[in-house]
């Protein structure tokens, strides 16, 4: 990554995200931090930034992948502490433990997610639900060979998520 083309990329347009996430998040400590973690996202990202066309829609759609992400990961703690309130207070887990399997939730959901919409609903009511392959196969429209590879795919992202694709 260039860093000279960073450097120019956050002079011109920091401000402007700041203000564009401030209006959209109500708080300017949040738009800061949300600010921030999308120049981190530019920094991860391949894209060469001398070929962005257009700066501020870039940004924009990194700065939305990074609210997302930031709003689904608190959504999953949230189902997680609403769980762990349900159960007796002698089996709650110690700080380390919950930490560990909070990350353990945030990356299955990342994986999850990554999923085609039928490939991800279909191991869900695989694996939550029971369902039988029978029914997942007419609640979605689609054949048993279909549930079958929709499984094999979930299974093997998630089990080998750096080769599956």
């Amino acid at each position: 990554m260039d860093s000279q083309s960073l450097t120019h990329l956050y002079q011109q347009h920091h401000g402007w995200l700041r203000g564009w996430l401030h209006r959209r998040l109500g708080h300017a400590g949040d738009a800061a931090d949300f600010a921030h973690d999308t120049y981190l996202r530019v920094i991860e990202s391949r894209t060469a930034l001398a070929d962005i066309r257009e700066p501020r829609a870039f940004l924009t759609t990194l700065a939305q992948r990074v609210m997302v992400s930031h709003f689904r990961r608190r959504e999953v703690e949230r189902a997680y502490l609403d769980a762990l309130a349900q159960s007796p207070e002698e089996l709650a887990p110690s700080p380390e433990e919950r930490a560990i399997v909070l990350e353990t939730l945030f990356e299955i959901d990342r994986l999850l997610d990554s999923l085609p919409p039928k490939v991800r609903t279909a191991f869900l009511w695989a694996q939550l639900d029971g369902l039988p392959y029978a029914e997942i196969a007419e609640r979605l429209g689609v054949s048993l060979s279909s549930v079958k590879q929709y499984m094999a795919r979930a299974i093997r992202h998630c089990y080998f998520p750096e080769s599956a694709a």
